[in-house]
């Protein structure tokens, strides 16, 4: 009896001391996760409608852009924007997919044996976009339909009613990336380093996504000047922040850790827009300036 007492302490002994080790290895585990990213755990942009945060991941974010500013040189309304996001987020989830049902392939899973193009064409980001709104374009009364109704008019999907569920946040996220909402996209980015992506080009990525003229954009250095004026000079404090916002949800791809435009700034560092320090330099009215990082070791 007294053997058996004494086991069983033992074994409970054994079992504290287990669950201290266990603790201190897990406690350790999160002292180094802390310690490398203390206040960031993963990578994320919003766009803020009404209050609320629409997150989409930074892949997500610079395929939107893309999808918007599309529409932005087509010279379509905030609306198409709103349906093309939340075609592409249904179709692929925001992703330039190489599968897909049966020959689906890419942002819209288009097909080639539909007649969408070839699949490289399919696959090229560009190409895919373009082929959607000139679907879109091709039906009647497209801009007073339901979003569903007019996604589905263009890609005769299995499930007609599906692309209602992304039509909000779609919308939060055409309403920024048009400048009709301004201050109102962020990205939450881990800093610089030599295992990123390397960089696009910001000029290059201008040019695809918004299609502004290589006099439009300058560089000093690290810092790009951009005439947002460019994009649409009637109504400059709008195309001031869709160039902005377009900026700081490419900032993953374009490794840009800070935009500012008139008395507003974003950075990778605060994530946020806030007022510009009083002794910043603010850039002239219009324009958006961009600052390029080094990625690091």
């Amino acid at each position: 009896m007294a053997r058996r007492r004494r086991s069983a302490a033992g074994t409970a002994g054994a079992v504290v001391a287990i669950l201290a080790v266990g603790a201190l290895a897990v406690g350790g585990v999160l002292w180094f996760l802390s310690a490398r990213e203390p206040d960031l755990i993963r990578e994320r942009c919003a766009a803020d409608l009404d209050g609320t945060s629409w997150y989409l991941t930074p892949v997500q974010a610079q395929n939107a852009a893309l999808i918007v500013g599309t529409s932005i040189q087509r010279g379509l309304p905030a609306r198409a924007g709103t349906i093309g996001v939340a075609t592409a987020l249904q179709e692929s989830s925001l992703v330039n997919i190489e599968y897909g049902d049966r020959d689906s392939l890419g942002l819209f899973q288009q097909r080639p044996s539909q007649g969408w193009g070839t699949p490289a064409e399919i696959m090229d980001p560009e190409y895919s976009t373009n082929a959607f709104y000139a679907g879109l374009e091709q039906v009647d009364g497209w801009h007073d339909l339901d979003v569903t109704v007019a996604a589905q008019a263009v890609q005769r999907s299995a499930f007609p009613d599906a692309y209602a569920q992304h039509e909000t946040r779609s919308r939060a996220w055409a309403s920024s990336l048009t400048g009709h909402s301004p201050a109102s996209v962020t990205c939450e980015l881990f800093g610089l380093t030599t295992d990123d992506d390397e960089p696009v080009e910001l000029s290059e990525r201008l040019s695809r996504d918004l299609g502004l003229p290589a006099e439009a954009v300058s560089a000093v250095g690290p810092v790009w000047s951009i005439d947002a004026t460019a994009l649409d000079d009637e109504d400059a404090e709008q195309s001031t922040w869709a160039v902005a916002h377009w900026a700081v949800a490419t900032a993953k791809g374009t490794a840009a850790v800070e935009v500012r435009t008139g008395d507003q700034v974003w950075t990778r560092d605060d994530a946020a827009w806030a007022p510009l320090d009083e002794e910043a330099d603010a850039p002239p009215s219009g324009t958006v300036e961009v600052t390029v990082g080094t990625p690091t070791e």
